[in-house]
């Protein structure tokens, strides 16, 4: 028998162990529980150096408490024993690291935007936390085959939300285009939250030099803060710059 490896992802300890008891009854599943975002990658992270990967995360769309996409995405690498996680950060950390894990988020309401997120970030499905288990056990077996489950009511505004992003993303890429190769490089520094001194050291620039690029950066974003230039680079699809790599080689004189 094919086991199904399934990890709840719940700060609410009672409703985490209640559901991965109820998942565990059943004979092709295997089931574990993590009460944080912090948490979850470990597990995975431990599961893939075993040789033993989870295939379908349930992770609760109030992860941590805070309003999912209210946080900028926490990578899979980075030092998370301290830090927050949030439920749409962990989903696109996992869908980064391991694209293989399907995932689910449970949710105490139904919110077309916040699905719309939740799919923006790699999930293959929106469920209510008071589905039954037979429900829960169809989108899981389902998301295995590449599907994706959305509770009906939500179809109609979960596919506005997707057709107002696309819309806003279109626009944010041609923003993005306008900028140097140069400013790119700034601009992902800035998603990866680099400060201008470490901006400076990491691309072999003096500070002065940084200053301007990210003047230049918010200029032609038509933003007034870097916040809204990592939002507006997220929407074009600018990831971060990788901190685990090398630094960028020096092309030229120090500027």
């Amino acid at each position: 028998m094919v086991r199904i490896r399934v990890l709840v992802v719940d700060d609410h300890r009672i409703f985490a162990e209640s559901l991965a008891a109820a998942l565990a009854a059943e004979p092709d599943v295997d089931v574990s529980a993590a009460g944080s975002g912090p948490a979850a990658l470990r597990c995975l992270e431990r599961a893939a150096a075993e040789g033993r990967r989870y295939d379908v995360l349930l992770v609760d769309a109030d992860l941590g408490g805070d309003l999912p996409g209210a946080r900028p995405s926490v990578p899979v690498h980075a030092g998370y024993e301290e830090g927050f996680v949030d439920g749409i950060s962990l989903v696109t950390g996992v869908r980064t690291a391991q694209p293989a894990v399907r995932i689910v988020v449970l949710a105490e309401k139904d919110d077309p935007r916040r699905a719309a997120l939740a799919l923006q970030a790699g999930a293959s499905g929106w469920v209510a936390k008071d589905c039954s288990l037979s429900r829960l056990l169809t989108v899981i077996r389902g998301v295995l085959r590449d599907e994706t489950h959305l509770p009906p009511a939500l179809l109609t505004g979960v596919l506005k939300e997707l057709t107002a992003a696309r819309k806003h993303r279109t626009e944010s890429e041609r923003l993005v285009e306008s900028l140097t190769p140069r400013e790119r490089e700034v601009l992902r520094c800035m998603v990866a939250g680099l400060g201008r001194k470490a901006v400076a050291e990491r691309l072999f620039l003096s500070p002065h030099t940084v200053r301007t690029h990210m003047q230049n950066v918010l200029g032609k974003l038509g933003v007034h803060s870097t916040l809204a230039a990592v939002a507006l680079a997220r929407r074009a699809g600018v990831g971060p710059v990788d901190l685990a790599g090398n630094v960028v080689e020096r092309g030229g004189q120090l500027a």
